[in-house]
């Protein structure tokens, strides 16, 4: 049975196809229906921007693995394709089943199904009931806040704020916990006039409709890049400028930039032909779909519905200008204005427009801080990260797809993904951030990054010269043994132990 509620979110310039309804600004689909199609070659060979993919481009590859894969499709928009691979048959709901447990595809609507990729928790409460925790009661007001989690609220403008402790303190609702503590802090509440019940609401199913199974892409992250962004629009320079309208935007923005993230990049959805991939036209179809279900609940619990519609849809739009911002293909293209603005000295903060630039600036940086926390959280997000991206090598070796770069487990280890990380995307956006706002945290930042580096650059080199210790053991006794156990030493792919 397919289950959808109409609302007119989603572009009106762009045919949908019959099949795709929306909901509230995302997509419903049917249970029975799979999600792939066969992937399109031609979609997979055209390149636009300014991005090479030569294997020797060490940014390059770094970007696309983040998401970047700059095509378009030759031929417009294409309706979804229901048709699939015979051995294609996955979706959503089973992308992060146990490898090798023993179950196929087959039995998935044998097991209870939590997720659908656009409403996934509601399978099991009435429309009425939505929003509303079923068996762990929340609570808005500080006096119902624990102790610990209350003196944690007082420190949420430290940079070492420990947001996995914070989401055990509040029972795994540190999103809830947090965004309220600061739109109440700002005094956003009572000034924009925000209904209490339908303020609850909306962050309640925001943070449900993070996907708890995704090992990175979670909830836990959506809270840790709102304690970011507060953090960074404290600064001076922002703090003194920054409109209240700005403030809101910014804290909203940070809390849904990855609403309903499927724990899959880009270039997966696109060479598996996934419908979003169609209808967003390849391009920035995670950041389109995140802003697109933020709207949705916006509209479902009618939050700005006291405002005037003006007012409301250029809420929604500059909302969209802050996730879609966050689309990493598009680094080098925000990076080299950032930088140009800088050495012009043309930033002027009494601008709404230059303002909105540099918030879109602080969520990027926002997004990926996690290699300038201190090293016990760095280390946490790192390991996450990595092994979503192992999670999806994994799916995309089990349905025999190109595993896509720096997914695959056997080649690749935390360590030197995250050395390149940080040298080709991380460090030269927080280098321009810190020429930007020259404070202590930023230079607390850089030397964080500077030190997780080098910590990372230590491990593999314990690794390596620990894979090479057996080997000159062997060769020491001599014979035919000792010769092979260095052959397959050296046959080891770099980086290829275990963290």
């Amino acid at each position: 049975m397919e289950v959808c509620y109409q609302l007119p979110v989603l572009p009106l310039d762009r045919p949908v196809p019959k099949h795709v309804l929306s909901r509230r600004g995302a997509i419903s689909f049917s249970s029975s229906s799979s999600l792939f199609g066969a992937p399109d070659p031609r979609q997979l060979s055209q390149r636009r921007g300014a991005i090479s993919y030569d294997s020797s481009d060490q940014t390059a590859l770094y970007i696309r693995m983040l998401g970047d894969v700059r095509v378009r499709s030759q031929v417009g928009f294409e309706p979804e394709r229901r048709s699939s691979h015979p051995y294609l048959c996955i979706d959503f709901r089973t992308l992060h089943t146990r490898l090798g447990c023993g179950s196929d595809v087959a039995s998935a609507p044998e097991r209870r199904v939590h997720r659908l990729l656009s409403f996934q928790r509601y399978l099991h409460s009435s429309r009425l009931l939505r929003g509303i925790p079923q068996q762990m009661p929340l609570h808005i007001l500080d006096e119902d806040y624990t102790g610990q989690a209350r003196c944690m609220l007082d420190k949420v403008g430290n940079w070492n704020f420990d947001i996995f402790l914070f989401d055990r303190l509040t029972n795994g609702n540190s999103l809830i916990t947090l965004t309220f503590h600061l739109l109440n802090q700002y005094g956003l509440v009572k000034l924009f006039q925000l209904d209490m019940v339908k303020l609850w609401r909306f962050l309640v199913m925001v943070q449900e409709d993070y996907h708890g199974d995704n090992p990175y892409h979670n909830a836990i992250h959506a809270a840790d890049v709102t304690q970011a962004m507060y953090c960074y629009m404290t600064e001076p320079k922002l703090a003194k400028s920054l409109t209240s309208y700005d403030i809101l935007l910014g804290l909203l923005a940070a809390a849904t930039h990855d609403l309903d993230h499927p724990g899959v990049n880009q270039p997966f959805l696109i060479k598996t032909n996934h419908y979003l991939a169609s209808l967003y036209r390849n391009t920035s179809v995670l950041e389109n779909h995140h802003w697109k279900s933020a709207v949705g609940l916006l509209r479902e619990t009618g939050l700005f519905s006291h405002m005037p519609p003006e007012d409301s849809r250029s809420i929604e739009r500059d909302l969209g200008s802050l996730i879609l911002a966050t689309d990493i293909s598009q680094q080098n293209e925000y990076l080299c204005r950032f930088r140009l603005q800088l050495d012009q000295q043309i930033l002027c903060l009494s601008s709404s427009g230059h303002r909105h630039f540099i918030l879109q600036m602080a969520l990027k940086c926002a997004d990926i801080c996690n290699p300038c926390r201190p090293w016990e959280l760095s280390k946490q997000w790192s390991e996450k990260v990595t092994e979503e991206f192992f999670q999806q090598g994994d799916i995309e070796k089990k349905h025999h797809l190109e595993v896509s770069p720096l997914c695959d487990r056997e080649a690749n280890s935390v360590g030197n993904i995250q050395i390149g990380f940080i040298t080709y995307v991380a460090e030269p956006l927080f280098a321009e951030w810190a020429r930007f706002s020259d404070t202590r945290l930023s230079q607390t930042m850089l030397g964080h990054m500077g030190l997780n580096k080098a910590s990372w650059s230590g491990l593999q080199q314990e690794q390596s010269s620990g894979s090479q210790e057996p080997t000159t053991a062997a060769s020491k006794d001599g014979g035919a043994a000792g010769t092979t156990e260095g052959t397959s030493s050296k046959e080891l792919p770099q980086g290829s132990s275990a963290s």
